[in-house]
């Protein structure tokens, strides 16, 4: 099964909470361990004793093959926890989310989270991990329900102990039917989501069962039993080929710039300069590493020119993206701090780009203004309305920015919809993936009886146009 199909089975199959999707976190939700990443913190923040770190590496060298494995493991790992509150332990699972965890979360994983919860399902994260390693992931991806080790907390103070028993193979097969019968859950007709062989009871719990990036024992099973099995796109930690490609994607661009910047002196033309800076920069240097970009709606590209092109943003590939599919005559709007970037910066104020001083309100609308100038002089405009780089798939609130300078200027408004950007170059990486990007450049936006009264309403309503076109993607043709 590939995710296309286990996205349909969703769409078309039972709709309603009394369907409930139950996912595995570490393997099936997010890439890896991620009780890993809080030992890491803890270990390069010198808080690890030499007891701890010798007990951790006696049960790695152990195994877990048995629960009595696992209690012991726990046992060490939570030890360490005690005396801090609960809120130090939120606000760590916070801090390691944005700079780490976020960026192995699978996209096929958040595109399945959110078939199921437009189809009405009770979406669970059912986890051997703590409360504190899964909360953060489940803000953002919206999940309500969790089922996980609990902890023994004590006047808001953690003793290092486990409260009752772990939900790691048994434990977490009994919490998922405690669950569904405190719920009215028809499972049946419901959906388990893990990796683990430890996990086959938990899978089997409800009617439609599918190992999620299997190991080799839930492979074996799976095949005997029949079971769909699911595998996702590595997050792990890229590899000399990626850090080939990367270097090779920045040499094409930066020699395509002053290829470019050679054509303009030649033909005495600013336009030819960055018109092939734009074409040549961005064909060289994606294919350079190893992307394709896959386009719907072309044709929207050039409808109506000028425009203000807005796009989500979670990638440093995203500009590239957009020379691809845009290819001349537009410039673009961007944060105040990229001017003094070192690499970037020099080619942006070359280009035209606006800086914009997103901290002070009175300057980024005073920066704008000769932004509209530009519009009513022919040039399109590139801005993200998210302001920054997210950290997942996820759409965040629109500024309104954008919208303005369409209203002000006369030109439409186009959305372009970046998929899979951000999974092949993550916002805290520095290297390039090979893979696919797809975009979808939407139908042109009227913006000429949007007023200040409701224009409120019409950004959301765009914000609602991005989620349901990265939740239904619209086929190539």
């Amino acid at each position: 099964m590939n995710i296309e199909q286990a996205l349909e089975r969703v769409r078309t199959g039972p709709q309603g909470p009394r369907i409930a999707a139950l996912f595995d976190f570490d393997g099936t939700i997010v890439h890896g361990f991620s009780g890993v990443h809080f030992f890491r913190d803890r270990l390069l923040a010198g808080k690890v004793s030499a007891a701890e770190l010798a007990g951790t590496m006696l049960n790695g060298l152990r195994g877990t093959d048995s629960e009595s494995d696992f209690e012991r493991f726990v046992a060490v790992a939570f030890k360490a926890w005690g005396g801090h509150t609960e809120d130090e332990l939120y606000e760590i699972g916070q801090r390691l989310f944005a700079s780490t965890i976020a960026g192995h979360i699978y996209p096929e994983a958040w595109q399945l989270i959110r078939a199921h919860q437009e189809a009405g399902h009770t979406v669970v994260i059912a986890s051997s991990a703590s409360r504190y390693q899964i909360q953060a992931s489940a803000d953002v991806l919206g999940v309500e329900h969790m089922l996980y080790t609990p902890l023994e907390v004590k006047d808001g103070i953690l003793t290092g102990k486990v409260d009752g028993k772990s939900l790691w193979r048994s434990g977490k097969a009994e919490a998922a039917i405690a669950f569904a019968d405190e719920h009215d859950i028809d499972r049946a007709a419901s959906y388990t989501y893990s990796n683990g062989g430890e996990d086959v009871d938990f899978l089997a719990t409800m009617g439609n069962p599918t190992p999620t990036n299997p190991d080799g024992t839930l492979t074996k099973i799976a095949t005997e039993r029949r079971w769909p099995i699911l595998r996702f796109r590595p997050r792990g930690t890229p590899g000399p080929k990626e850090v080939v490609r990367t270097a090779a994607a920045y040499g094409g661009l930066f020699g395509s710039v002053w290829t470019g910047i050679g054509l303009g002196i030649v033909n005495r033309s600013k336009k030819v300069a960055l018109d092939s800076m734009f074409g040549i920069g961005s064909d060289v240097s994606l294919a350079l590493a190893g992307i394709d970009v896959r386009v719907h709606g072309e044709s929207n590209v050039w409808a109506q020119r000028p425009a203000v092109f807005i796009f989500n943003h979670q990638s440093q590939l995203d500009p590239i993206i957009l020379a691809k599919v845009l290819r001349h005559d537009f410039t673009g709007v961007t944060k105040k701090e990229m001017a003094n970037d070192p690499l970037f910066g020099p080619l942006l104020r070359f280009v035209g780009a606006a800086f914009v001083d997103r901290s002070n309100t009175d300057r980024a609308k005073a920066a704008l203004g000769p932004v509209v100038d530009t519009l009513r002089g022919g040039t399109s405009v590139v801005i993200a309305p998210e302001g920054t780089r997210s950290l997942t798939p996820e759409i965040g609130r629109f500024k309104k920015g954008a919208f303005h300078m369409a209203m002000q200027a006369g030109v439409p408004i186009v959305p372009v919809v970046i998929r899979n950007a951000g999974e092949l170059l993550w916002k805290h990486s520095t290297l390039v993936r090979s893979g696919t990007v797809d975009v979808a450049v939407l139908e042109p936006i009227d913006v000429s009886d949007w007023t200040q009264e409701n224009l409120d309403e019409w950004i959301r309503a765009v914000e609602n146009l991005y989620r349901r076109t990265l939740a239904h993607w619209p086929a190539v043709v």
